[in-house]
């Protein structure tokens, strides 16, 4: 037997039945997927593939239009920072776990290495510049 696992990131309605549970028009949908606001996953043929991620995100877009008067540029630039600030909030979780790795590192490193001079003491504070290569932040 099929042991597939879904998500809410499986692509799986078409087209028509993404725009009857969202409660948009199919062409909105299309319109959304052309101006890059919800991109669906595509089928072997083709086809648009909405997730329940995507469904989501479609009311979301219809909400901020409607309840907000946003226009769909202004959506697309909301949309685009709300998944930076994200990715940088995992950046800076990852980049916290390391850090805390280190010190424990150095603490064990100092327990019963007690010459003159060479205590360890705790860093409570400390500023770290990253230089990347690469596309320049906007």
């Amino acid at each position: 037997m099929n042991d597939r696992r879904f998500d809410d990131d499986t692509p799986l309605y078409v087209i028509s039945v993404a725009a009857e549970i969202s409660g948009l028009h199919p062409q909105t949908l299309r319109q959304y997927d052309r101006l890059g606001l919800v991109s669906p996953g595509r089928s072997s043929g083709r086809g648009r593939r909405y997730s329940m991620r995507d469904i989501q995100l479609l009311r979301e877009v219809q909400r901020l239009s409607q309840e907000h008067g946003i226009n769909l540029a202004g959506i697309k630039r909301i949309l685009e920072l709300e998944r930076e600030v994200a990715e940088l909030r995992q950046h800076v979780f990852h980049m916290r776990n390391e850090l805390q790795a280190a010190r424990n590192a150095v603490a064990r490193r100092g327990v019963g290495q007690t010459r003159p001079g060479a205590e360890i003491l705790p860093v409570r504070h400390a500023r770290v510049t990253i230089f990347e290569s690469g596309e320049p932040p906007r």
